[in-house]
């Protein structure tokens, strides 16, 4: 099991083009950590927006009657891909990691699974 720092951590040292990570509660919108960013990217700013992505599909999910789990949100830009992924299970319950990648330097299908290993190491 691995604590939030060295999850984060993780993100952008194991996944080609990673540029930010974050660990988010939807609820408050509050990033409980980040690493990366800088000062064109404000991560905070970033991770508040993005809960609002989060909230929103969870209610259409409801109103339209959905009993599925979201796997993970992927937002394309021209130059970045944003991935969102709700944490399942042990207290994950409101939380979600969010990575920037940098499209050009990055494998989609493999970041992907390289978060999923990382969701399940973190420990919260």
């Amino acid at each position: 099991m691995a604590n939030t720092e060295t999850s984060l951590k993780d993100c952008l040292s194991s996944i080609d083009g990673a540029t930010a990570a974050a660990l988010v509660d939807y609820t408050s919108g509050m990033a409980l950590g980040t690493i990366g960013g800088g000062k064109n990217f404000n991560l905070e700013v970033a991770a508040a927006g993005n809960t609002d992505v989060v909230r929103s599909k969870l209610r259409t999910m409801e109103l339209l009657g959905l009993k599925e789990e979201i796997d993970d949100i992927l937002i394309t830009l021209g130059t970045q891909y944003h991935l969102i992924r709700p944490i399942k299970g042990r207290g994950g319950n409101g939380l979600f990691l969010y990575l920037v990648l940098d499209s050009g330097r990055s494998n989609l299908a493999m970041a992907r699974h390289q978060l999923r290993r990382i969701e399940n190491d973190l420990e919260v």
